[in-house]
């Protein structure tokens, strides 16, 4: 997988890293924690800016995330529980996940958003409740923006400072990221072969 992150990086540029968030955020296995790293290695290299390289990938989380905002306020709760009680197998999402993201959402609001940006996985799935919540855009997009920031300007440095060693780096980061994946499969296939819906929704 490294080695595919640093192609597009290498071939698209700023484009490459801000595609490549947006689908981190769209489809999590994809994870920021490889492709920002990767990012900052190539600034360090010159043949990018390290800032164009944060705000590019800044601006591509922010686009991915904005994506499951919008789609879950679009639906609306109501809509949003039938869909995934009927599709909720292939989702792997029930309707008692549904009432506890947005119950906990309620009770934490900003600082959920806040604290969830900096939480691998949680990045995206944060937007759901607050697209189901009816946050304001402008206030879900300034905190997200906050929390992205500190996350994506971490990752992007962590790759800078380790320039000189990051070939020893790589020795480890990906096998570690491929039995991420692995892993995140599994626990997919065990939620899709144990889901049930938790109510019956007319």
């Amino acid at each position: 997988m490294s080695e595919w992150i640093i192609g597009t990086i290498t071939q698209w540029s700023y484009l490459g890293i801000f595609l490549l968030m947006v689908a981190e955020n769209v489809f999590p296995p994809i994870p920021s924690e490889l492709i920002m790293p990767f990012a900052g290695y190539v600034a360090a290299s010159g043949e990018l800016n390290g800032w164009g390289v944060l705000l590019a990938g800044v601006l591509g989380s922010l686009a991915g995330t904005s994506v499951w905002y919008f789609a879950a306020r679009l639906l609306g709760l109501h809509r949003f529980t039938l869909l995934c009680n009927r599709l909720g197998r292939i989702a792997t999402v029930s309707e008692d996940d549904i009432d506890k993201a947005v119950h906990w959402f309620d009770r934490h609001g900003i600082w959920a958003i806040l604290v969830g940006r900096l939480i691998p996985a949680i990045r995206t799935l944060i937007s759901v409740p607050a697209g189901l919540a009816v946050m304001p855009f402008g206030r879900f997009i300034t905190v997200s923006a906050i929390g992205t920031v500190l996350w994506t300007g971490l990752l992007t440095a962590s790759g800078y400072l380790l320039h000189e060693g990051y070939e020893a780096v790589e020795a480890w980061v990906d096998p570690v990221s491929t039995g991420v994946v692995v892993l995140a499969v599994v626990i997919y296939l065990y939620r899709f072969a144990t889901w049930k819906p938790i109510k019956d929704i007319g």
